[in-house]
């Protein structure tokens, strides 16, 4: 039985080491391929994926360090082990499943109605706020209020109180506030070149505008003879006025105190030197210039009198606004019509256009 297993055994042992050599073989080709690529590369960086480290890091692993020793990479066998224990590091990593240490942030929806509810009312306090919050479903304390309000720079409640911003202020007495103030315009006359002052009122609301007077030389008599005309019981274009806003041109001292003394509005001091806190006077008699008066030579002051008074007249019923959602103030009952021919209305030698269509 030996002689006969002999043989079987001598082949066994030969085919074993013709594999052997065979795999060798491949080795050595593999080798001289790697070589080969990293001669070629020179001292560039090969760049590897995660996926590709994860299999040279679990290949390497199997093979060990001693027999990595012995082959050509394109890394150190340091390096694959090291991916191999990145990998195994990984997948016993469970931080991503943790939960955050500490309080919870608030929401960003929660943070900006504080925002909000502070800027909007002056007098809440952390306590007003809260409650508000809980009437909308959010429900947090008093001392996250505040810390959110210490964080963006916003004060408590007694000290927002203390001073009010213009803009407050407009939109509390909105229907009722109206804006004065003089411009100049050259006139020329037998006696030369005049100034004329022309003095207009605002109903800032509506942007109606009455041109109180025009003269030469705006006298304390004539201011307070213009104030009585504006504050007429009947048509006095400042019934239902509760503020007039006005600066301190001393033109305008006969004109407060007038208003003190004979009415019960309340005059709005402008701050000195500080034309844009009348932004909305300001703003029309620069399209009054612009549109009108630059562009025209005045003889006399009645001829004056007649453009400003037809451009008033375009201001309200032939101009869109932009501060009025582009509308007209006065629109007539032919605006917005879509049938009938287009007409061009003209003022002032067609300085002034307003484009209809002709009532049907």
């Amino acid at each position: 039985m030996s002689f006969l297993l002999n043989p079987w055994h001598f082949v066994f042992v030969a085919l074993c080491g013709w594999v052997n050599e065979q795999q060798q073989q491949v080795i050595e080709f593999q080798n001289a391929q790697i070589d080969a690529l990293l001669q070629k590369l020179g001292n560039k960086r090969v760049l590897l994926t995660d996926d590709q480290r994860r299999l040279l890091g679990a290949k390497g692993k199997m093979l060990g360090r001693k027999k990595l020793l012995e082959l050509t990479t394109i890394v150190t066998p340091d390096t694959i082990l090291r991916w191999h224990r990145e990998l195994v590091a990984k997948k016993w990593d469970s931080s991503d499943k943790r939960k955050a240490l500490g309080r919870p942030r608030i929401r960003q929806v929660i943070v900006d109605l504080i925002l909000r509810f502070a800027k909007e009312n002056s007098t809440w306090g952390c306590d007003r706020i809260q409650g508000a919050l809980a009437n909308v479903g959010y429900h947090i304390s008093d001392t996250t209020v505040e810390n959110v309000l210490k964080a963006h720079g916003i004060e408590p409640a007694p000290k927002r109180q203390q001073s009010t911003t213009w803009g407050n202020f407009l939109k509390a007495h909105w229907d009722s506030l109206f804006a004065t103030d003089f411009t100049t315009v050259e006139v020329w006359t037998t006696s030369g070149l005049v100034t004329c002052y022309v003095m207009a009122v605002m109903h800032l609301k509506t942007r109606r505008v009455h041109i109180a007077g025009i003269t030469p030389n705006p006298k304390a008599e004539w201011v307070q003879q213009t104030c009585r005309q504006l504050t007429d019981d009947v048509d006095g274009f400042l019934n239902g006025a509760s503020h007039l806003i006005v600066d301190r041109d001393a033109s305008f001292l006969a004109l407060r105190e007038f208003i003190s003394d004979h009415t019960e509005i309340e005059i709005v001091l402008l701050p000195p030197r500080s034309p844009n806190l009348n932004a909305y006077m300001e703003r029309w008699f620069r399209s009054l210039k612009s549109e009108c008066l630059d562009r025209m030579i005045f003889f006399g002051r009645q001829s004056l009198e007649r453009a400003i008074n037809q451009y008033v007249e375009h201001f309200h019923q032939e101009r869109n606004h932009q501060g009025l959602s582009n509308r007209l103030i006065d629109p007539s009952d032919e605006t917005g019509a879509i049938a009938g021919k287009i007409e061009c209305r003209e003022r002032l030698g067609g300085m002034l256009k307003y484009y209809h269509r002709r009532a049907a």
